[in-house]
């Protein structure tokens, strides 16, 4: 863990976006919401909402795959959830 627990979801948006950081999220319920929200008035690093049906070894090759593929100036205010 990265000490994220009990924080909201524009506090680790905003600790992601000070620390130049991709956030990986499994919430799919209320982070593309609030990531909406959060880049109207600031700008983030980016959101991958990975689903957690996917093992652990896809997700690493799913990130792998993002990482060989794009730069981060690619990922500026962009949210993406894989599986697509």
């Amino acid at each position: 863990m990265a000490g994220l627990e009990g924080k909201t979801d524009q506090q680790v948006l905003e600790i992601a976006a000070q620390n130049g950081r991709i956030l990986v999220t499994h919430d799919r319920k209320t982070m593309p919401a609030e990531f909406g929200e959060f880049i109207v008035s600031k700008t983030s690093s980016g959101v991958l909402i990975l689903s957690q049906k996917l093992s652990v070894n896809e997700a690493i090759e799913a990130l792998i795959l993002i990482w060989e593929a794009s730069t981060a100036e690619e990922w500026v205010n962009q949210i993406m959830s894989i599986p697509f």
